[in-house]
């Protein structure tokens, strides 16, 4: 099979960039010809705001550089991650008119919200869902700028009206049961929404997970925190639960706008970001991953990546959190936003080290079960197969109504 893999990579490197290369590298290893198309974000600079705004509603640039990378590499699937703001829906219409059926992947919620979380003023908000989002164009949703939402908002005016994302996409992948619920409740056909989450490649083989193997890993201590410092993440939560509890011992591998909230913290150390290898000696070595996300996380990989290392999760009761975590089972669940339950749960774990070994040897089968590569290949697979079916139907139906029409 022949993809191509288009995405719009971000100024600053994130999880949906990482899932990108692994996928990547995931295709080429079962002998799959896979070609890329990427844009960056580092373009933007060098844009007016009104250039900007027209991108954003309808990139020229795409669907002629698109029509000459299909006529060369000729790709049997697209697969598309992240197309805001430069490569735009403009690329469903040129995979349409090329026959080529478009895979997409639901990182957040663009589609749904402006700011693509489901997030106001650190509350989850769904004004905007199913509605067209005038709401989050007064709000200044987008960045905190009017003009900004607008041009986002008029995005996704335009292509509901056109039926761009309804009728151009053959199958979206969600990441989880929970987000696959939203997307629907948003506005697209059930039918064409299918569940696939991410995954990490830490196998046996490769030894990637620390050394030695999750299962025989001996005593574990303190707990993890690994992500952006950003209000979504409940950094806020994260900090109150430490101030209940001075005892705590935590560890911070990550960077960010709310990174000032754990100055003068006793027990916190500090690592800043880093690299997967050093992020992964990190959970060899705890006792607990904790993330006190207070928006609707599509599917962090930070939670694979801890189950792979037979670290079990503390995470917030939200959306897919609760679904991915299984309390008492992979790790504990708290209510989210409530610092003195999370502090609660942290002491819990801290008191409890043979349970929570317990549950990180049941959290490396789920992981095996469930996240790992070998696993989610078959899963893409499976999607891909059902698009290209999808895709031979309607050409079939084509071909049989003009055949029709001739006879007539």
């Amino acid at each position: 099979m022949r993809i191509l893999l288009i995405h719009n990579a971000y100024q600053h490197r994130g999880g949906e960039d990482a899932v990108v290369e692994s996928e990547i590298a995931l295709l080429r290893s079962h002998g799959h010809e896979v070609d890329t198309w990427f844009r960056s974000n580092d373009d933007v600079a060098g844009m007016s705001s009104l250039s900007l705004a027209r991108t954003t509603l309808w990139s020229d640039r795409t669907p002629q550089e698109l029509g000459e990378r299909i006529r060369s590499f000729r790709p049997d699937v697209i697969h598309a991650h992240n197309t805001f703001p430069l490569i735009s829906p403009s690329l469903y219409w040129a995979a349409a008119r090329a026959g080529v059926p478009v895979v997409q992947t639901l990182h957040n919620f663009r589609l749904m919200c402006l700011n693509a979380l489901f997030l106001r003023e650190g509350k989850v908000c769904e004004d905007c869902m199913g509605q067209l989002p005038w709401r989050g164009v007064a709000r200044a949703c987008y960045r905190g700028s009017h003009a900004a939402s607008a041009a986002l908002a008029g995005m996704l005016t335009l292509h509901r009206g056109l039926g761009t994302y309804r009728n151009k996409v053959a199958r979206y992948i969600a990441l989880n049961e929970f987000c696959r619920g939203k997307f629907i409740a948003g506005g697209l056909p059930a039918e064409r929404v299918v569940v696939k989450p991410n995954f990490v490649d830490w196998n046996d083989k490769q030894r990637l997970y620390p050394n030695p193997p999750p299962e025989r890993v001996g005593v574990r201590r303190g707990l993890l925190f690994v992500g952006r410092l950003s209000v979504e993440k409940g950094i806020a939560t994260l900090v109150g639960a430490l101030r209940a509890l001075p005892d705590a011992d935590l560890r911070v591998a990550g960077g960010g706008p709310e990174a000032g909230l754990f100055d003068g913290l006793a027990g916190v150390t500090r690592l800043g970001s880093q690299p997967s290898e050093v992020v992964r000696g990190e959970m060899g070595r705890a006792l607990a991953l904790v993330v006190p996300s207070i928006w609707y996380e599509n599917f962090p990989r930070t939670i694979v990546e801890a189950f792979a290392c037979g670290l079990p999760v503390i995470a917030s009761r939200i959306g897919a959190l609760a679904d991915i975590v299984r309390d008492g089972e992979t790790g504990l669940l708290f209510d989210p936003g409530n610092p003195h339950d999370l502090a609660d749960k942290m002491a819990w774990a801290l008191a409890n080290p043979e349970r929570m070994a317990e549950m990180g040897r049941m959290a490396r089968a789920q992981y095996k079960a469930e996240f790992s590569a070998d696993v989610n290949y078959q899963r893409l697979m499976e999607i891909y197969d059902g698009a290209l079916a999808e895709q031979r139907q309607v050409k079939d139906t084509s071909c049989k109504m003009q055949g029709s029409r001739e006879e007539g």
